[in-house]
């Protein structure tokens, strides 16, 4: 069998292939739409690009802002959203939080299908790209029971493409500071009673540029940051059939390989000399809908999710040493997750009664973690059930007005446990209850209020329950539920021609919440059910269109977290304010030149750490000279500002950017 380095260096000269071919290819007059069976919903109304969410308690970002903003992973593109903050672990992988919650809390899917990894419940986001999809899909504190458990905070849906052409696509290729070069081919054909997408995409940089202001330490010397390099390749494939109006079925494919180097903190005493040799993902989904009469209709969601990555960890930064001291795995320098998730979900949905539109989902997930050590020799083997029966129902009261009530019930039970030489009993099944209620007024075809309450519940995780982290913890077979109860007002609208408002204001009352305990048993810490937070805020958006030849847009966010609990634990990475704006000049008929700019407050990277608050002014000038072909030159943190969004972990500095592509 071929190795995979060789078979995807085979891949990038067929993606240039393609590219060519892509762009010899006969034009069409549209493009690829959103995957309609991908979106969720709460009212039931399906979304539809180009026009304000019609969910109206999510967000969401079009494929054409992502390009316009220059935002080649998902990790990048939420960060132009409101409520939406990025930040960077100890991993220097990239984290988001929502209103304050994180990524266990606020969980990522797939055209609706959970993606996140079974043991943590993490992702990092920017090993997710986005050349392949048609948007990104937020919902904060009040989702829809068809996304299933642990929504405790949200759900980030990122919604796939599909063609509404004979023949359409795109072709794009870059390139940028730290020797980054990328490029991406997409390819639609839809034939009416069936249709094909695919896509595939190559990035990879030998590393980032630092800020001329940052000052070296011992285990970073400036200029290129070290050990900086990544690797991410995406495959994707699609193939549905519409045998009769009403109906579709469709099975999609998914490949991400990716490879990384982790940078070492600037602080020499916590430094890790850390490489990801692969971190691989492989999917297979089949999402349908069947009509049933006039007013019903059946969802089905299937999929299988394979996920398997490796951590090398080195003595020094000449990484020619493996690291051999500690316990299990990490004391063989290596340590090699495969991680496995199959599951599904059904969805009846029915109008058959007057002014209701009524949903009931029901959810089953299997989720496996196994660790390996570098003889391959099996350390741990985890295996969770998760089940969720939901209830939602839409009811009209008038043309305007109309509520969603909804309840779910869902059920952890604990199949398989095992940690080699640390032997117990298996834990006994534990659940959770979610309730909530939302009003929605349409003032105008162009104006609507709500108001939303949502008690959501996030069940532990593999890592809460059972992981010793390096030996510094005491596994808590016996955690419970984190739980919140989240409130929210808003308004959303186009109170002019050409403009864009919403505003929203957030609360949300969260306890049971799993933090770490120090010194339960001599030096040890536990994670337990002891958090009580709340979280209240502001966002305000606007965007608006000038006379045809401007364009200004801008998010505002104020977050506010009280840790009620204990008032002396800094609640982390969540700036108090966050400001995003843009200005879009359209120079001539073919020239634009973008602004944008970025400020965040500081914000507390422990309890004893604030990182200092930031601005960033990007540019961009774009060319069109011909329908469907762009090029764009750019610059990235214009004025290469120091900045941390991690304590130890300096952001990028000063660095440009060349795009081109082809829309077909």
């Amino acid at each position: 069998m071929m190795d995979t380095r060789g078979a995807w260096r085979l891949g990038k000269i067929a993606l240039l292939l393609l590219g060519l071919m892509a762009i010899g290819a006969q034009r069409a007059a549209g493009g690829a739409e959103p995957f309609v069976l991908g979106t969720v919903t709460v009212l039931g109304e399906r979304f539809r690009a180009g026009e304000l969410d019609e969910d109206a308690v999510a967000s969401w970002i079009g494929q054409d802002e992502i390009r316009l903003f220059n935002r080649d992973d998902i990790g990048a593109a939420l960060n132009l959203l409101s409520g939406v903050t990025l930040s960077t672990n100890s991993r220097n992988e990239a984290m988001i939080a929502v209103r304050g919650f994180d990524a266990r809390q606020v969980p990522l899917f797939i055209d609706g299908i959970p993606v996140y990894v079974p043991y943590d419940g993490y992702v990092d986001f920017n090993r997710f790209t986005t050349a392949d999809l048609a948007a990104i899909q937020v919902a904060k504190g009040f989702s829809s029971v068809a996304y299933g458990a642990n929504t405790l905070g949200g759900a980030i849906n990122l919604v796939s493409r599909k063609p509404v052409e004979v023949i359409e696509g795109d072709v794009t290729v870059g390139a940028g500071s730290g020797q980054e070069r990328k490029t991406a081919v997409n390819f639609g054909s839809n034939r009416g009673p069936w249709y094909l997408q695919a896509g595939a995409s190559w990035l990879e940089a030998d590393g980032m540029p630092l800020s001329s202001g940052f000052r070296p330490t011992a285990t970073e010397n400036g200029g290129q940051r070290n050990n900086g390099f990544r690797e991410d390749r995406k495959l994707s494939f699609k193939i549905g059939v519409t045998p009769r109006e009403g109906d579709e079925y469709a099975v999609s494919y998914y490949r991400q390989d990716g490879e990384k180097g982790q940078p070492p903190s600037t602080d020499p005493a916590v430094a890790r000399y850390w490489r990801w040799p692969y971190w691989d993902k492989e999917s297979l989904y089949f999402v349908s809908r069947t009509t049933l009469g006039e007013s019903a209709s059946l969802d089905v969601r299937l999929y299988h999710d394979r996920f398997d990555n490796e951590v090398n960890s080195y003595t020094d930064d000449t990484y020619s040493t493996l690291r051999t001291s500690g316990r299990g795995s990490v004391g063989t320098g290596r340590s090699i997750y495969r991680d496995r998730t199959s599951g599904g979900s059904v969805a009846l949905e029915s109008g058959r009664i007057a002014a209701h539109t009524l949903r009931i989902v029901g959810h089953y997930k299997d989720d496996e973690h196994q660790e390996f050590d570098a003889n391959g020799l099996e350390n741990t083997n985890f295996v969770d059930r998760l089940l969720s029966l939901g209830v939602e129902d839409n009811i009209r009261f008038t043309a305007s007005t109309a509520v969603s009530i909804g309840v779910a019930h869902h059920e952890l039970r604990p199949d398989t446990v095992f940690s080699l030489g640390n032997p117990y009993s298996l834990p006994g099944k534990q659940s959770a209850t979610d309730a909530q209620v939302g009003l929605f007024h349409d003032a105008s075809a162009a104006t609507r209020f709500y108001a939303t309450i949502a008690r959501k519940s996030r069940l532990p995780t593999l890592k809460d329950r059972y992981s010793q982290r390096l030996g510094r913890f005491i596994e808590n077979p016996a955690l419970r539920a984190e739980s919140s109860v989240n409130y929210e007002i808003g308004y959303r609208g186009s109170p002019w021609t050409g403009g864009e408002v919403e505003a929203a204001a957030f609360f949300s009352d969260i306890s049971d919440r799993i933090q770490a305990v120090r010194n339960v048993s001599g030096i040890l810490s536990q994670m337990q059910n002891i958090g009580k937070v709340r979280a209240s805020g502001v966002e305000l958006g606007l965007r608006a269109d000038l006379a045809g030849r401007f364009e200004v847009g801008g998010h505002y966010t104020f977050t506010d977290l009280d840790n009620r609990s204990d008032p002396t634990t800094r609640l982390t990475d969540v700036p108090e304010h966050k400001f995003t704006g843009h200005a879009l000049w359209h120079a001539t008929g073919f020239l634009d030149v973008l602004l944008f700019v970025e400020h965040d407050s500081a914000r507390w990277a422990s309890d004893t750490v604030e990182l200092a608050g930031f601005t960033t002014l990007d540019l961009t000038v774009s060319a069109r000279p011909r329908k469907g072909m762009w090029f764009e030159a750019g610059v990235a943190n214009l004025a290469d500002r120091n900045y941390s969004l991690a304590d130890g972990f300096p952001a990028a500095g000063r660095r440009w950017f060349v795009n081109a592509g082809w829309k077909f």
